[in-house]
This record gives C-alpha cells, structure tokens and sequence, in this order.
C-alpha cells in the first residue's frame, strides 16, 4: 500500500483507507450516495482531482501487479464505473494529450480553409504575372 499510495502522490493523487461506517454517512444526499452499498470491508478510496485516466491507470496498474488489491467501483465525475469501465477509462490517453487532440481538431478547419483561400489568392497572383509577362512580350 506505501508503494500505491507513493505512486499516487507523485501524481498529485490520494488514497486513503476508510472507515465505513463514516464513509457511509459522508456519502448521504451526495452523488457518492450510490456507492454506498460498496462500503464494506477492508475500502480504501482515491481521489484524483484533475485527469482521472491518471488516476485510473494507475489503480488499474497496481491492481494487475498486486492481485491482494481489488478495485470494486468508481466514481468519475458523478458516474458509477465497475472494473470494466475502469479499464476502458485508463486506456484512454492523458488530459493533456485529449485536449491537443481536440484543439486539432478544432484548428483543421480553419487552417484547411486558411490554405484554400491562400491558394485562391496564390493563383490569382500567378494569373496577373503571367498576364503582365504576356503583356511585356506583346510589346
């Protein structure tokens, strides 16, 4: 658990072991109330507060490496996740990365038109020096 909990801070993540019965009652008219039920036994709970693929890849790591650690749910922003929907989550590249990608994506089409009117404009010029060399010659 030091080694989890080391990993986890490097990354500006926490871990901390729970007391159900407090857990339980923290969790009352919040969206953490539908895992309630999960409070039960030995719990420990993550927190990530900015990427949570950080966080789930991660538990997920640990996890395949510690077979004595068992992720039983989730909670990313509101929404329950079981283990599958955890793993799926921490295949998915970093925040930063997501967020160049869209900001590529938002940029294509501007910069595709962007080099379609400078081709207009390009061709345009092409045509009025060929126009002024033809004119040159002609006279």
């Amino acid at each position: 658990m030091s080694e989890l909990r080391r990993s986890l801070r490097e990354a500006a993540l926490e871990y901390r072991v729970v007391k159900n019965t407090l857990a339980r009652i923290a969790a009352e008219q919040t969206p953490v109330e539908v895992l309630k039920d999960d409070f039960r036994g030995p719990v420990g709970v993550a927190f990530g507060y900015d990427d949570p693929v950080l966080l789930a890849k991660r538990l997920i790591q640990f996890s395949e490496e510690n077979e004595k650690f068992q992720i039983k749910t989730a909670m990313i922003e509101g929404r329950r996740l079981d283990l599958e929907g955890l793993k799926k989550l921490s295949k998915l590249p970093p925040r930063e990365v997501q967020l160049a990608m869209l900001a590529g994506a938002l940029a294509a089409p501007a910069a595709k038109m962007a080099a379609a009117l400078q081709a207009t404009v390009n061709s345009l010029l092409y045509a009025f020096y060929a126009l002024k060399e033809k004119k040159e010659k002609g006279q």
